[in-house]
């Protein structure tokens, strides 16, 4: 490793440009961590509100946006001994994943799953450890269970579709255009709902109702999600789009059984972290080794066009993951 490093940095709360290109110390390992030198870096949407001053890190993390990628081990820290430098890892990141190098808790790292290169590995990370715990652990979703996910064609909503599909699910998807609809319907959900042209309460009600619902809207889908979902259902937030508050009538909530919860994954410990790697080790790597299950990729920009890559980011034009190259 070089003593120095090439990094995008936020030089103040604002909109795409404010990423610029710099040089920062390469970071050492401590206790628990290991080091990575970076081919590949997702780029999400909790980065873009980091940058607009609106997702500030934990204090112990880097300031640095960036919150998965992929690509070697070049350090290890004190006791570490689960990996080997050399290995070939994707890894969710505490930040300071713009950047050529980048450390992370060792037990947060995932091996590159065989047959996927170093691109789509980088984009597993943040989608995948959002989905298994929000869908599967916080959400309880079973086989046979109506499940509408909100955002179909993003990164979330791509993961989302395919997993609960690939665990035997009946998969509800809304997405703004026929084309991202179509890219909902080629990945497993049975039914792709234009917003524009169709209300999805009405077809989820057609249906019996969703079971559960995962959303990042917010605004006034809280109480259009309420709606649809059928008696005994769940409703799990993850983002807020639209807003965070909105007038609701809890009466609903109380005579349906309506249970209505959500997460953040960064502000979580590092164990609650290692645990869900683990169980996505079990249940979907072997999924993505088979090939049952794969990211979808967007679009690629080099690290100095960081601000390019937001931009279509917040475009919302893209169809799944975008990816910076780092190496």
């Amino acid at each position: 490793m070089t003593e120095a490093m090439q990094a995008v940095e936020i030089t103040q709360a604002g909109g795409p440009d404010v990423l610029k290109l710099t040089t920062r110390p390469v970071p050492t390992p401590r206790a628990g961590e290991v080091v990575i030198r970076l081919a590949y870096a997702g780029v999400n949407r909790p980065d873009a509100l980091q940058r607009a001053g609106l997702y500030a890190p934990p204090p112990s993390a880097s300031d640095l946006p960036g919150l998965e990628g992929a690509g070697e081990i070049v350090a290890l820290g004190a006791g570490v001994s689960e990996w080997a430098l050399g290995d070939q890892v994707c890894a969710l990141l505490p930040g300071g994943g713009y950047a050529q190098y980048v450390a992370t808790p060792a037990a947060h790292c995932l091996p590159v799953p065989r047959g996927l290169s170093l691109k789509e590995a980088a984009c597993l990370p943040e989608t995948f450890y959002t989905v298994w715990s929000n869908v599967f652990q916080r959400g309880g979703l079973k086989s046979g269970e109506r499940f509408l996910v909100h955002g179909g064609s993003s990164g979330i909503g791509t993961t989302a579709i395919q997993l609960a599909h690939s665990f035997g699910a009946r998969v509800f998807a809304t997405a703004g255009s026929a084309e991202k609809c179509k890219a909902c319907a080629d990945l497993g959900a049975e039914h792709a709902i234009n917003y524009r042209e169709e209300d999805f309460v009405e077809v989820l009600r057609a249906q019996g109702g969703a079971n559960l619902i995962l959303d990042m809207v917010g605004g006034d889908y809280l109480p259009r999600n309420v709606n649809a979902l059928a008696d005994d259902g769940r409703l799990v937030q993850i983002a807020f789009l639209q807003g965070p508050k909105v007038e609701l009538n809890f009466s609903q909530v109380m005579m349906r059984r309506l249970t209505i919860t959500g997460s953040t994954l960064r502000p979580q410990s590092d164990l609650a972290k290692a645990r869900i790697a683990e169980a996505l080790r079990t249940h979907v790597w072997p999924l993505l080794e088979a090939g049952k299950i794969a990211p979808v990729m967007d679009s690629e920009f080099p690290l100095a066009e960081a601000a390019a890559a937001h931009a279509r980011l917040e475009s919302s034009g893209h169809i799944g993951k975008i990816v910076l190259k780092v190496a």
